[in-house]
């Protein structure tokens, strides 16, 4: 093949790459782009199982009193949240929802639990997601500054006298054991991190290999780059199971044994690194986000053990 002609091969391949790598990016890292219905046919789990058993706990978590409250991050947008005060409880769970999810949607079956046991909850959207700003989902890595600004929310409205709960699910998991690294307040008692992904980079790896059947380079790389220059974060500039070496607060993690989206050896390296006092609940077959509907009792035991010692 003539010079000319291999050049002409490679910058082919290249264009070609660039165009995968911004179509990939595209839609998985801009707002309204990132589709809430592939990303549930992505995670694989079986909602409409559980459509009646929501209807139910639905009913009773829209009755109780709320009203939306704002706050404004770092970098300046405004960020939505749902507070439930129940009836001005000193006890508060600030809840993080998934990729593509909103507060209000995730924590719909778990409401029930924490609102019956005297907690309030503040459910807050994420940036990009739901009534919050923003053009560039943060998967964590800027969500845990997030979390800070809401916590001193919760601490201003509730008083110093505050303990607080951080519970999170898949990407909001991800926010809360990235936060975790972080200086919390101290009125910060302990956090449950539910099929927590380590970081985009490795969740995203994952999902190309396993789901599309690609190599993930140099498609994460060049995305890569892209989201530096344009969201102001790498894929792995933050990751959990860093963090949470870091992490002085009680942690319970817990994972389905049959999540296909956010793989379980995700849960086991952050547990083995985390360096706060930890439990661990796996769930077998439960898929993603599914364990509290797949084993309900254990879940709560679960959680049980963890409010025991913190509070």
């Amino acid at each position: 093949m003539k010079k000319g002609n291999v050049l002409k091969t490679v910058t082919a391949f290249a264009a070609a790459e660039f165009l995968i790598s911004s179509y990939f990016y595209r839609r998985t890292m801009k707002r309204g782009r990132a589709k809430t219905e592939r990303t549930m046919k992505m995670a694989g789990t079986d909602w409409s199982q559980y459509a009646d058993f929501l209807a139910k706990r639905k009913e009773y978590f829209l009755s109780q009193a709320h009203e939306d409250v704002w706050i404004t991050s770092d970098d300046g947008l405004k960020l939505h949240g749902t507070f439930f005060p129940n009836q001005g409880s000193k006890r508060i769970v600030l809840c993080f929802h998934g990729y593509t999810s909103e507060g209000m949607k995730d924590y719909i079956a778990l409401s029930d639990y924490y609102l019956r046991r005297g907690f309030a909850m503040l459910l807050v959207d994420e940036r990009a997601h739901g009534q919050s700003e923003g053009e560039y989902i943060g998967f964590g890595c800027l969500d845990r500054m997030d979390a800070l600004q809401w916590l001193d929310w919760i601490v201003k409205t509730c008083g110093t006298d505050c303990k607080i709960i951080l519970h999170g699910t898949s990407m909001g998991a991800a926010t809360v054991l990235m936060a975790s690294g972080l200086v919390l307040p101290s009125q910060v008692k302990g956090i449950v991190s539910d099929c927590a992904f380590t970081s985009p980079k490795e969740v995203f790896t994952h999902v190309l290999h396993s789901m599309y059947h690609m190599p993930a380079f140099p498609i994460i790389q060049i995305a890569d780059r892209m989201n530096k220059k344009r969201a102001g974060y790498g894929m792995d500039e933050c990751n959990a199971a860093r963090e949470v070496k870091k992490s002085t607060t009680p942690t319970l993690f817990i994972h389905g044994d049959a999540d296909t989206f956010v793989p379980c050896r995700m849960c086991e390296k952050m547990y083995e690194n985390c360096g706060a006092k930890k439990w661990k609940l796996i769930v077998p077959g439960a898929a993603h986000a599914e364990s509290y509907y797949k084993d309900t009792r254990r879940y709560e035991e679960a959680l049980e053990l963890l409010l025991k010692e913190v509070f």
